[in-house]
């Protein structure tokens, strides 16, 4: 019986920088022990000429084929991730950031687990600064269905640039959509709910680049608008009570309102330890449970509760 083959979909806008692009793409098709069938490069929207002649190298140089879809004015990232998956010739699409650089088994350990059955499948992630070897963070996700159902009412239950998922499942929730800064937390709440399998790997297949700006990223006005977005629709969805709803107008809107000055110690002295102290209390009940389609260890929610 054939392997299931399966498609990595990138996005690229005009505020990409080349040298990250690169690593990016070459960690998740050069790199890799299993390497996908089918890259689908998506460029939202006009580009400068330096970055334009790094997306034509790597179209010309990639080992796999490659899928270029250019989109002459920029759309945003999730009407441009609905086009590229338009372009996936197979049902299993693996996601990958212009800027994060993946670890070399990534496809080998989570594309059998869709194979297997599962809809969507996220991973832990380690955060870098200025090279690899500055890990400054590790986010480790919730991992049974379970948790990730409830998880998913206060916080994003999946590292989006982990994920691999059923491009069916996907299209049963409606796709992304266009909820900027939002598009994939709004998009896993709707699989979840229209019944997705789904589950997290614990181990981090996925460097995640952060910089000066991770904490500003994580707050101001854009961000605190699709926020209080964001909370409407899953509200009047039906995802969240009345109760949970004013919560997370509270906790995550104040999250992202607050100014960076108070965001960053928040982050280190406050969320980072609530997370080391849920993966200690909740150590024992996870090893004791075992989903059908988990073959990773369990592990409790990420350390930033609030992304």
């Amino acid at each position: 019986m054939p392997i299931e083959p399966f498609c990595l979909l990138m996005t690229v806008y005009g505020g990409d920088r080349p040298e990250y692009l690169r690593d990016a793409f070459r960690s998740a098709v050069h790199d890799q022990v299993l390497r996908p069938d089918q890259v689908v490069l998506v460029q939202d929207g006009p580009v400068a000429p330096d970055l334009a002649a790094c997306l034509e190298e790597l179209v010309t140089t990639s080992p796999v084929e490659v899928t270029f879809v250019r989109i002459e004015v920029n759309r945003g990232l999730g009407p441009a991730l609905d086009l590229g998956l338009s372009a996936c010739r197979h049902d299993i699409v693996a996601r990958m950031d212009a800027d994060d650089v993946a670890m070399p088994h990534r496809f080998a350990v989570q594309v059998p687990i869709v194979r297997d059955g599962a809809d969507l499948v996220g991973a832990g992630l380690l955060e870098f600064g200025a090279s690899l070897e500055d890990v400054v963070g590790l986010r480790t996700p919730p991992s049974s269905p379970a948790d990730i159902s409830r998880y998913a009412r206060l916080h994003d239950p999946f590292n989006h640039p982990t994920v691999v998922y059923r491009r069916r499942a996907v299209s049963a929730a409606g796709g992304y959509g266009d909820l900027p800064l939002m598009e994939d937390y709004w998009l896993f709440v709707r699989m979840i709910a229209n019944g997705a399998r789904v589950v997290n790997v614990a181990e981090p297949l996925v460097y995640y680049r952060v910089g000066d700006g991770a904490y500003e990223r994580r707050g101001g006005r854009d961000l605190l608008r699709s926020e209080l977005r964001l909370q409407r629709e899953m509200y009047r969805a039906g995802h969240l009570t009345r109760p949970q709803y004013v919560r997370n107008l509270v906790v995550r809107g104040g999250y992202r309102f607050v100014p960076t000055s108070i965001r960053r110690p928040v982050y280190r002295l406050v969320v980072a330890p609530y997370g080391a102290r849920r993966n200690r209390a909740r150590a024992k009940a996870d090893q004791e449970t075992s989903p059908a389609i988990n073959p990773a260890p369990q592990s409790s929610p990420p350390a930033d509760p609030v992304l």
